[in-house]
């Protein structure tokens, strides 16, 4: 199997990471080149006609591409450790608390970055500051609710680290980097204790 990804992307790092937690080590690595537009290929579009990464080919040459689609499916290969819930009861409060961070965090942010970093401007066509501007509003907002949440409990999900933490952190790091967002300058103790506890984590260093 081969895995599209690119460097510093935040939904690769989302698969890179599962993979890391799983010990799967057997994927090969696939970088594609954004900056030159690689993504958009035909070459790539015959894998992903979306033209996004991240996109996991498999070996009967079907392409998966999402990136909850493509940690369903590893899930799926290797169970244990599980990151998306034993039960049917516990898989759904997952996939809630993983929706949560995907929508209303890391859309918030992507749309921030992508409608105000002057360096996103390539790849964002047009730009519409102002509207990148509420969504790092949105961030706050959710980000405060998130940071109540993790005073009373120690993951995303509850009390064991699931692909919601792995969606959170790549989000956070993703604001980090390019929105130059600090939980901890902005009052969100716990959201930062959260950040630090699972940098510590290999599957981190993705």
């Amino acid at each position: 199997m081969k895995l599209y990804i690119a460097p510093r992307a935040p939904n690769p790092r989302r698969v890179l990471m599962f993979l890391v937690e799983k010990g799967i080590d057997w994927v090969e690595q696939v970088p594609v080149d954004l900056t030159n537009n690689e993504h958009k290929s035909d070459a790539f579009r015959a894998i992903n006609p979306m033209a996004r990464v991240p996109a996991l080919e498999l070996e009967d040459g079907r392409a998966l591409t999402e990136t909850r689609a493509i940690c369903t499916y590893l899930e799926g290969l290797a169970p244990e450790p599980n990151l998306m819930g034993a039960t049917s009861d516990e898989r759904a409060f997952i996939e809630m608390a993983d929706r949560r961070i995907e929508w209303y965090l890391y859309q918030a942010i992507a749309n921030c970055v992508r409608h105000t970093h002057p360096g996103l401007a390539a790849l964002e066509q047009p730009q519409f500051p102002e509207f990148g501007q509420s969504q790092g509003q949105k961030v706050r907002e959710v980000a405060h609710w998130l940071d109540q949440e993790l005073s009373k409990q120690p993951f995303i999900g509850g009390e064991r680290f699931t692909i919601a933490d792995i969606t959170a952190f790549c989000a956070l790091e993703f604001a980090r980097g390019l929105m130059k967002f600090n939980p901890a300058k902005e009052d969100m103790p716990h959201l930062q204790a959260y950040r630090d506890r699972i940098a510590e984590r290999p599957s981190a260093r993705c």
